[in-house]
């Protein structure tokens, strides 16, 4: 994408109240982006939008309310963003979590996989046309290496009565944000939309303190040896705001293009994942 400046584009981020999202949402502010967050709470958002408006005093990030995990919620955010006649040249799939055990949405769908991968596959085609509109755009999505702990695809374990591992659980709906990004990008072609996906590192942020017990636990030990969010969130902007980040349908981490798992590369997976995210978000 030569000439490509984030200095004016409308950057919408998920999961930008906290950690990565809000260290990547400050930096593409300072460089002139115009943020629009989704948030679930209004408080948090209110303090985010303080503290990048601290760093980036022209900063005049809009919010969009929702829980992820809802797909009406989604849909909604989705309306309001169209609505809003903005055009969208990046969207940052940032939003994830961790579940130390079972948990179904309101739609009956397993937590983790409705978050990490239902919910940015459902905002991103509800977008695609606000995106193709207004290309050249990017899609960026936060994956993570531990899909290569996931084994191969297979969503059997998000349904009831199966046996529930809570980090296989994270590293399977990782493992479907690559198949995801690989078969997006698929689909988008020529079309002046590029889909990337994003390893950030293990990075101390208020990730995984949803959880009890042990996780928790594991979370709060290992923190002192992590990346700080601003770390982590470095390849996620590069991603969204360098002319030269790419290309479409890679996997990236510090700076560089990675070769993801074997898993991860398989073409027909990903058009089955593509299949049963559509039926499952009714598409």
């Amino acid at each position: 994408m030569n000439g490509w400046s984030i200095a004016g584009k409308t950057c919408l981020v998920t999961g930008g109240t906290s950690g990565i999202g809000e260290a990547a949402a400050s930096a593409l502010a300072k460089a002139g982006a115009r943020l629009v967050l989704v948030a679930r709470s209004p408080a948090r958002a209110e303090a985010t939008i303080a503290r990048i408006r601290a760093v980036a005093p022209q900063a005049q990030p809009a919010v969009l309310y929702g829980d992820l995990a809802v797909q009406a919620d989604v849909r909604r955010v989705a309306a309001e963003f169209l609505a809003s006649e903005r055009p969208l040249h990046v969207l940052l799939n940032n939003a994830g979590l961790m579940m130390d055990r079972r948990q179904e949405t309101a739609d009956g769908i397993e937590t983790c996989f409705a978050v990490n991968h239902l919910a940015p596959f459902l905002l991103t085609n509800l977008l695609l046309d606000r995106l193709r509109a207004s290309a050249p755009a990017r899609v960026v999505t936060v994956s993570s290496v531990a899909h290569r702990m996931a084994g191969r695809f297979d969503l059997g374990w998000t349904q009831p009565g199966a046996r529930y591992r809570p980090f296989h659980a994270y590293a399977a709906s990782k493992l479907c944000n690559l198949l995801f990004t690989q078969e997006l990008a698929r689909r988008l072609g020529d079309s002046g939309v590029t889909a990337t996906c994003v390893h950030p590192g293990n990075v101390a942020t208020r990730f995984g303190q949803n959880t009890e017990g042990f996780f928790n636990w594991g979370t709060r030990l290992v923190e002192r040896f992590r990346r700080t969010p601003e770390q982590g969130a470095e390849t996620l902007v590069w991603l969204c705001a360098d002319p030269a980040a790419g290309p479409t349908g890679g996997y990236f981490a510090d700076r560089k293009a990675k070769q993801p798992g074997r898993n991860a590369r398989d073409a027909e997976a990903a058009r089955r994942l593509w299949d049963e995210s559509a039926r499952l978000a009714r598409l």
